[in-house]
């Protein structure tokens, strides 16, 4: 499991997300508000709402709910949300960037430390671990979206950067101010993808094996249960037996 592959984060975590659903639905809200008001209420004008509604159905978020998000951001007594990043170290030496939206910055930073702490890990300083990826526009598509060879040359076609392929889905990398004009090219070849955002690349990548990867997947457990943080990003890769073992 590449620290930075939603769809195999996904796969191993299916069952629990399924339980998480209105946890999930309140993180996805939370995204669309922000993103709406700090830009126009309107997904087709703005990057960052497009990209957040896009995330909301791929996770089946009814149309009601996300309208109503958009709605609060013009409300007057919509929450202000502070948009903040943790860096720190994870078992095995591997390095994670956890991507927060908080009302309260102390709750959040006392929450994260603590899980950090808990499992095996320690935050670092800002900046401490963010040199080793590159920030990037990433789009996924599922594996019902086509082939490896259809899906790359439809991202060659769009502009795009680089692909990862496997049995789960597609990852189309982009340079980070090309990443709509990508994704809206590849909208008109493959259909909508599940999801386009900036994300974290890892420029190399630590494999994790044994107990050092029961205990890092404690650890970005509990991280995504906090109900601040957005995203988790990190340069491990699991390999797929030992995700087996742990079942």
């Amino acid at each position: 499991m590449a620290g930075h592959s939603k769809f195999k984060n996904i796969m191993h975590r299916k069952g629990a997300q399924d339980k998480k659903r209105s946890a999930m639905f309140s993180k996805l809200s939370r995204e669309i508000t922000v993103a709406a008001k700090m830009g126009l209420p309107d997904p087709d004008m703005n990057a960052r709402l497009r990209a957040a509604v896009l995330a909301a159905k791929a996770q089946s978020m009814p149309k009601d709910n996300i309208q109503r998000s958009i709605d609060k951001a013009s409300a007057s007594d919509a929450e202000n949300y502070e948009e903040i990043r943790y860096e720190g170290f994870g078992p095995g030496g591997v390095s994670i960037i956890v991507e927060a939206l908080t009302d309260n910055r102390n709750r959040t930073a006392t929450n994260v430390r603590t899980i950090f702490s808990k499992n095996g890990g320690n935050l670092g300083a800002s900046g401490s671990v963010s040199h080793g990826f590159d920030r990037m526009g990433l789009i996924e598509y599922s594996s019902a979206a086509g082939n490896e060879e259809t899906v790359l040359e439809a991202a060659i076609e769009a502009g795009a950067d680089d692909v990862e392929s496997d049995e789960a889905g597609h990852e189309i990398w982009t340079a980070q101010d090309a990443l709509h004009a990508v994704a809206r090219a590849l909208e008109a070849a493959l259909g909508e993808p599940e999801s386009a955002k900036l994300a974290w690349r890892p420029q190399n990548e630590v494999t994790v094996t044994g107990d050092d990867a029961a205990t890092l997947m404690k650890l970005l457990d509990a991280l995504e249960d906090d109900d601040d943080v957005q995203t988790v990003s990190g340069n491990y890769n699991v390999p797929d037996e030992e995700l087996e073992k742990l079942g």
